[in-house]
């Protein structure tokens, strides 16, 4: 019976360690998708937050006539930034004014930009950006 076991005895060992050697690779390879899959989604709020910022300056331009002020703003989005340019309309938008905000935050090491444009009536100077 001893000489049974000592002819088979490394077998059991090395399928132990082949089968942990398998587990940690699925285990790495699990681990780095889901830190793929966290920055992706960080991104994506970061765009969308851009996205929300960017449409509420220029609704509060088009209702108000004046941007969100700087308090409010960095109140509700404290890692974005915006930036706003006013300039005349131009050929059946002769009459408007062009009004472009761009929002601007960091994901991770990337840096997310959107801009967003509106034709609005009137020609009265903004409060901040140009």
């Amino acid at each position: 019976m001893s000489v049974k076991n000592k002819k088979y005895g490394g077998f059991f060992i090395t399928e132990i360690v082949v089968a942990l050697s398998i587990l940690a690779i699925l285990l790495v390879g699990l681990a780095l998708s889901l830190y793929g899959f966290a920055k992706f989604n960080r991104y994506q709020l970061t765009r969308q937050q851009c996205i929300s910022a960017a449409q509420a300056e220029l609704d509060s331009i088009t209702i108000t006539g004046k941007p969100i002020p700087d308090e409010d703003f960095k109140r509700l989005w404290p890692k974005l930034g915006v930036n706003i340019k006013k300039s005349a309309g131009t050929g059946q938008w002769q009459a408007m004014t062009l009004v472009e905000v761009t929002a601007t935050g960091k994901s991770f090491n990337k840096e997310v930009n959107v801009q967003l444009a509106r034709y609005i009536l009137g020609n009265e100077p903004l409060a901040k950006g140009e």
